[in-house]
């Protein structure tokens, strides 16, 4: 009859220890998780942050480069298409990635047309609202890197979480699925040519 019950005591208690852990690695699951969304939502902070000083950064430059009209009118077209592409944080898998990425890539490429065109015009370029713009757009530029990494880094911490042995248990029986990555633009491992 001891034996018995110690048996019985000895599951329950294997049984209790296993279920306590399941449910730690589930909240620690959903805790990074929640993670991996609040940087997510610091990378789309920074990229409507360059968003919004777009229009006046179009503005200052339409008054003096009116013939740069084509130009202006590519960054319009391309920060339109950026503020378009949302992801649900829910499902930040590789393609939705990707999609917000290229969008984003579409108005850096336009951006950098833009400033390309401006070194004709001198008297834009030592305009102080132009400068301005300019020097908080590079800022800005500088922070989605810094938040792109942060985001990646969170992601990687979560996937690997749980991937790993038994852990991966709980996290299919949580329907936890791994984030996606920035990855570097198509063409990025080229250097630019330039030319004299």
């Amino acid at each position: 009859m001891k034996k018995g019950l110690i048996i019985l005591v000895a599951v329950v208690a294997v049984i209790a220890i296993f279920i306590f852990w399941g449910v730690g690695k589930y909240n620690g699951f959903v805790s990074q998780e929640e993670g991996v969304k609040a940087q997510w939502s610091n990378v789309e902070n920074v990229y409507q942050r360059r968003a919004d000083l777009i229009p006046n950064l179009v503005a200052t430059v339409k008054g003096y480069a009116t013939h740069e009209e084509k130009t202006l009118t590519e960054v319009i077209e391309a920060r339109a298409k950026a503020t378009s592409v949302t992801i649900d944080p829910t499902k930040l898998n590789e393609s939705n990635i990707a999609a917000f990425q290229k969008a984003q890539d579409g108005l850096s490429g336009a951006l950098s047309r833009l400033m390309v065109s401006v070194e004709q015009y001198p008297n834009l370029k030592a305009n102080e609202n132009f400068l301005a713009l300019q020097s908080q757009l590079e800022g800005t530029e500088n922070r989605i890197a810094v938040e792109r990494r942060k985001y990646n880094e969170a992601a990687q911490a979560f996937n690997a979480s749980i991937r790993k042995f038994p852990a991966n248990i709980i996290a299919g029986m949580g329907s936890f699925e791994q984030k996606g990555y920035f990855k570097a633009s198509e063409g990025a491992e080229k250097a630019p040519q330039v030319k004299f």
